[in-house]
């Protein structure tokens, strides 16, 4: 579904909006439609510009008013690439990035335009933080509101564990303020339920005292180690304490100057370790997995919190094409990890990364019906981000993520992450939700019933 918006509508929406309106042809155009899955790139009939709530209401009724299709971008990182939908109204909340830090509090309040990277180099001057995505250029908005992991994810819960409040504009055009003593019953939608009920417009979040340096870094393995690795990596991760966060990726080994060249653009297995806590004790912790055969690399130190969120950013460039396909593990049998071995090397399109993300501490002390997010008993989300950038390829490189994926279903539990969710998997909406999709459905029959805010992991109103 799209619109062509005639010359009425664009003047209502400049008129209405102190943002810019922009419509195909205006400068700044393509600037602003573009988000980060280059594969899925769209032609918005109009980009709303918004600096404020008050544009943001403005452009919502115009859109209900005239029944306009309504995409909304914040960080723009969506691997469904659903901020930008084709033919709708755009609205664009990345000029929005403000960060309010309370030091006495210990709380902080972002924007929806707000990135990772933005909320991090305001929060870490108070030597605070809270969990968040592992790439800096994520926006805050869509990672919470989907859930939310993260370096700091088992020892302090996801980000919307520790989201306080919210400021939403709802499908009517109402502005709300939704925590747990106020439209409770939308505070608990929020949380997992992604941008289906309204455009939240601000964050209220809970920092806790990390940094400014936390033991961090990289540990490098040649394939040859990679089934031994990952067993080990098993076996620590069953009883490693909250402050530990250790995923296990597979990626192109890095041509750069501190591993030998002969290693450079094979596939590796690479240890990316955090300890959110005394350094002292985290060298203890640690020791099991640095001291496993002869790395290629071991780049574990104590670095700035900062630049632990900014590790990924190079490996995870704008414009190129990406796919996605996930799934939740409750264990990681030897056969799962056989799985894995056998299908990563090698691994097709330069950009391209597997990868374990422990759950657990944390995240798992939460009942799975407080929030929306249901996957409070998985041990391990698992995910194939397939990167590459020329278009020839995405046959080939697509259906090998697919197969890759399939063959690691008889070792998944059947959830999913809504935040690594596809653009081809409406379907697997419902497994996003499990066991709260009924109450995500009822919550939107109450707040959005004519379902204005559908270009997501769409939750479709009761009828």
């Amino acid at each position: 579904m799209s619109f062509s918006p005639d010359d009425t509508i664009l003047d209502s929406l400049r008129d209405a909006l102190r943002g810019p309106v922009l419509a195909p042809g205006d400068d700044g155009y393509d600037a602003a439609r573009t988000v980060w899955n280059a594969r899925l790139a769209s032609r918005p009939a109009a980009v709303a510009q918004c600096t404020g709530a008050a544009d943001v209401r403005a452009a919502v009724d115009i859109a209900r008013e005239h029944d306009l299709p309504l995409s909304v971008k914040g960080g723009g990182h969506s691997y469904a690439g659903q901020s930008a939908a084709e033919g709708a109204l755009m609205v664009d909340l990345s000029s929005m990035t403000g960060v309010r830090v309370d030091p006495d509090t210990k709380t902080a309040r972002g924007q929806a335009g707000a990135t990772w990277g933005d909320f991090d180099h305001e929060t870490q001057a108070f030597g605070l933080a809270t969990p968040g995505a592992t790439v800096s250029t994520v926006g805050v908005a869509g990672c919470t509101l989907g859930g939310g992991t993260g370096h700091l994810a088992r020892k302090y819960g996801l980000s919307l564990d520790n989201l306080r409040s919210a400021d939403v504009v709802m499908a009517d055009g109402s502005f709300v303020h939704a925590s747990e003593d106020e439209n409770a019953d939308l505070f608990w939608g929020l949380r997992g339920g992604g941008g289906n009920f309204g455009v939240v417009t601000s964050f209220e979040f809970q920092l806790h005292e990390v940094g400014p340096e936390v033991l961090a870094g990289q540990i490098l393995h040649p394939m040859a180690n990679a089934a031994e690795g990952l067993r080990l990596y098993r076996d620590v991760m069953a009883d490693a304490p909250d402050a530990l966060q250790a995923y296990a990726f597979f990626i192109h080994v890095p041509p750069i100057p501190a591993i030998p060249d002969e290693y450079h653009g094979q596939t590796a297995l690479d240890f990316v370790v955090t300890y959110a806590g005394d350094h002292a004790t985290g060298e203890k912790v640690l020791r099991p997995l640095r001291s496993f055969e002869d790395p290629i690399l071991d780049g574990v130190r104590p670095q700035a919190y900062t630049a632990l969120q900014q590790t990924f950013d190079e490996g995870t460039p704008n414009g190129q094409r990406w796919y996605s396909k996930a799934h939740y593990l409750n264990a990681l049998p030897d056969a799962a990890i056989d799985t894995v071995v056998e299908h990563v090397d090698p691994l097709p399109g330069p950009f391209s990364m597997v990868y374990l993300e422990p759950m657990g501490g944390a995240i798992g002390r939460v009942d799975p019906t407080a929030t929306a997010f249901p996957h409070r008993e998985a041990a391990y989300g698992f995910h194939i981000l397939t990167g590459w950038p020329d278009a020839d390829q995405d046959a080939t490189i697509m259906d090998w993520t697919r197969d890759f994926h399939a063959a690691m279903a008889p070792h998944a539990n059947g959830g999913v992450y809504v935040n690594l969710l596809g653009a081809d998997e409406e379907y697997r909406v419902a497994s996003a939700y499990g066991p709260n999709y009924d109450r995500l459905a009822r919550l939107k029959e109450t707040y959005d019933p004519d379902n204005l805010f559908r270009m997501n992991h769409n939750v479709e109103p009761v009828t």
